[in-house]
């Protein structure tokens, strides 16, 4: 099997390779692929050293491609990779919304993968990481209604917005004021209630991404969402407080007990013991921890909860990588016969 990382040298990329050197896909050829800036360059694979290539504006010869390139890249050349033979599993927002291409959380509707046409996209981070934990509420008790706030760390920008943070805050700490470039403000020390662009309803593209991808991963589109996401200067994970009203009342108990036997859910939820979920704990992980199970004080037998989940992990590269994993596992993805 032939796999390719388009975005090889991203922050995304990287992560990509890690997740895949302990995949369980049969890999016998790793291609990496980037812009021309960082053609020429190499990185490791099983302890292999491999060139990065330009990206090809036509087909690439793999089984698989990774694409972490972003929105116009994958919208410009995906279409071709397809023709030419690959499966496109897309990090980017560029299909995320097209009735054709399945939205896939595998733990949440894998089977969703196999109805693909060539392409299938990954969530948003913030959204992959949320339904992970909200997915088994959902099918056990009915969600009417999900409020979220989001705590969401500097690796969402990428490598330019984790650099941002620590090179700024260096230079607070060393007496001078900090800039931003890649935030909307300075990110030392700060909270900035914006991240991606205001739309006209008021909440900005990133906030109703989380709605819009909810829905469609949960196939329901009568679920009421609400989100405010905010950018805070930490590293990497996302954290998540999440509010659910519920059709059917659930009590915290319950619900760990439910969490505890989910796929890709780890439970820390003992606050006598100061132990919840924390980006300290969650950075490096696959599992989205889950915590602060607790009764909701507004909504009648509802459920508040914090989840914390890596960004560059279960909200981008690891995700990518269990789909195909997953279509590989029920047969659905397989090698092409080269001559």
């Amino acid at each position: 099997m032939r796999v390719a990382i388009v975005g090889a040298t991203g922050a995304v990329g990287h992560e990509l390779l890690k997740v895949l050197e302990h995949s369980s896909l049969p890999i016998d050829e790793l291609l990496l692929f980037a812009s021309p800036r960082s053609a020429g360059s190499t990185l490791t694979f099983r302890d292999q050293a491999l060139t990065v290539q330009v990206t090809p504006d036509g087909p690439i010869d793999a089984d698989v491609v990774l694409a972490s390139a972003g929105g116009s890249v994958s919208k410009a050349l995906a279409p071709a990779w397809v023709a030419g033979g690959a499966l496109v599993i897309d990090n980017s927002s560029a299909f995320r919304y097209d009735a054709g291409v399945p939205l896939v959380v595998p733990e949440v509707n894998g089977d969703a993968a196999l109805a693909h046409q060539g392409i299938i996209a990954n969530p948003n981070c913030t959204t992959a990481i949320a339904v992970v934990a909200v997915a088994p509420i959902h099918r056990a008790y009915g969600v009417r209604r999900m409020i979220v706030s989001t705590y969401q760390a500097t690796s969402g920008a990428g490598a330019k917005g984790m650099d941002e943070l620590l090179n700024e805050t260096h230079k607070v700490l060393h007496g001078k004021e900090a800039g931003a470039e890649v935030f909307a403000h300075p990110i030392p020390f700060n909270v900035i209630p914006h991240i991606d662009a205001f739309q006209d309803n008021g909440y900005t593209k990133e906030e109703m991404k989380v709605v819009w991808e909810t829905r469609k991963i949960l196939g329901d589109d009568t679920l009421q969402i609400s989100c405010t996401a905010v950018r805070i200067p930490t590293q990497r994970t996302h954290s998540e407080a999440i509010t659910l009203d519920l059709e059917r009342p659930a009590t915290p108990a319950a619900v760990r007990e439910l969490l505890a036997g989910s796929a890709g859910v780890e439970v820390r939820d003992a606050p006598e013991d100061k132990l919840y979920p924390m980006p300290l704990t969650a950075s490096g992980k696959y599992d989205v921890e889950v915590g602060r199970i607790r009764e909701s004080l507004v909504f009648d037998g509802g459920i508040d909860l914090f989840v914390a989940g890596d960004q560059l992990l279960k909200g981008a590269a690891l995700n990518a990588v269990q789909i195909a994993e997953y279509l590989h596992a029920k047969g659905a993805l397989k090698a092409k016969v080269r001559v």
